[in-house]
Order: C-alpha cells, then structure tokens, then sequence
C-alpha cells in the first residue's frame, strides 16, 4: 500500500515533515520495487535520517509532554 503525505505509517509520525516527506518517498520507492512494507518502512527511515544529518536538518520533532 503506497503512502501519501497524510496517510503514513506511525512510526513516522515523530520526524520532523521534511524528513517524514523524504521517508514516504524512498518507502514508496521501495514497495515499487517489490520490498514488503515493513522492511521498506525501515530502510526508508534510515535512508531519510541520514539525508537529513548530511544537510544539518532536524530529525525528530521536538515534542514537550
């Protein structure tokens, strides 16, 4: 099941919407190429955390409870 911009898995739901951005798209990239959903879900994070600190971008939304 690709995902969109509003409908992600959870586990994205504490980065920051660029590095969420980022991580929809290499995961659907992913499923495009035959991966199964989880496995795409964490390569992907990887992926966009990783393009995330070579730019000096947050990661993580900084979230007060």
């Amino acid at each position: 099941m690709p995902w969109s911009y509003t409908d992600y898995p959870t586990s994205l739901k504490n980065l920051t919407p660029e590095v969420r951005s980022k991580a929809i798209d290499i995961a659907n990239a992913l499923l495009g190429e035959g991966y199964d959903e989880g496995r795409s879900i964490a390569i992907a994070t990887a992926q966009a955390e990783e393009w995330a600190e070579r730019r000096g971008k947050p990661i993580k939304n900084n979230y007060q409870t």
